[in-house]
């Protein structure tokens, strides 16, 4: 089986066939799903067409927006984004749509946590109220769509209620669609120091977990600063192969499900994609 990798760093301008290419020439062999209207129809068939010939896997699209936002007109609006997303991501033939869900924190919140209104932390965002809003988000977008191919996601989030494998398997049996499937960032569940020393145990626990449903990965890396003096410790996303993160164990999971389910890099400059694709790539040369 071939390990999928890709990432950003690479626009799309329109040009289906030049999207395909820029992949292979960058060393990617999935991609994130471009931005364009479900009603470009020739445009979505040339995508289909132009990346199976270059054997680039469309690995998911991103429904970025707070779904559960304060205002129900803006609520609505960014949930018919998100049924718009997963759509195109089925036409696609994306292995799935991703969302953070969203945080009921806004600007007149008392609490303040955080100036990120789109999923930033708020404590009823972990509460059992938060739960059911999650489950039922899930719901809509998927129940709106009724996806073929592409799978309905949410990002795990320290914050949110995707924070634990555990807790994401009980989402998981909740929401009660089969078009719902898991999606794995290791760095985000790097919550403690005590997981922060043991990423590899970690990362074999929740493929235990949430094995029969990962349809895809982000991949990053994470540095924790803090201890004596400073004892409020916090964690750095860093490029693969510059933090704690056990990459060793991450392929190997990722290869044990037996079937392609991307890795895909986020968050950095292109440089540094071109490192995490290249520590990525030596972890798994040396693994084979």
């Amino acid at each position: 089986m071939t390990l999928r990798l890709g990432g950003y760093g690479i626009d799309y301008t329109g040009d289906p066939e030049a999207y395909a290419r820029a992949h292979v020439a960058f060393g990617y062999n999935a991609a994130y799903m471009p931005n364009i209207s479900i009603d470009s129809r020739d445009e979505i068939a040339a995508l289909v067409q132009a990346m199976a010939d270059a054997d680039v896997v469309i690995a998911e699209g991103g429904a970025w927006k707070n779904l559960i936002a304060h205002d129900p007109d803006q609520r609505q609006a960014n949930l018919d984004y998100a049924v718009h997303q997963l759509a195109l991501a089925d036409e696609l033939g994306a292995r799935a749509c991703v969302a953070f869900h969203g945080t009921v924190g806004h600007a007149g919140d008392p609490w303040q946590l955080s100036d990120n209104y789109d999923y930033g932390p708020h404590p009823d965002n972990q509460s059992e109220a938060g739960f059911q809003r999650a489950v039922e988000t899930a719901r809509y977008v998927i129940d709106a769509v009724k996806p073929r191919r592409a799978k309905f996601s949410l990002e795990m989030v320290p914050w949110l209620v995707t924070d634990t494998a555990e807790n994401y398997l009980k989402l998981l049996k909740a929401i009660d669609r089969p078009q719902f499937g898991a999606h794995i960032d290791a760095v985000n569940m790097v919550i403690t120091p005590r997981l922060y020393f043991n990423t590899g145990r970690m990362i074999r626990e929740a493929f235990a977990l949430l094995g029969p449903w990962i349809v895809s990965c982000h991949a990053k890396d994470i540095v924790m600063q803090g201890g004596p003096g400073t004892i409020s410790f916090h964690f750095d996303e860093v490029p693969p192969g510059q933090g704690n993160l056990d990459y060793g164990a991450y392929i190997a999971e990722i290869e044990k499900l037996g079937r392609d389910v991307p890795l895909m890099l986020e968050h950095f400059d292109v440089p540094g994609y071109r490192r995490g694709l290249a520590h990525i790539k030596a972890v798994a040369g040396a693994a084979a």
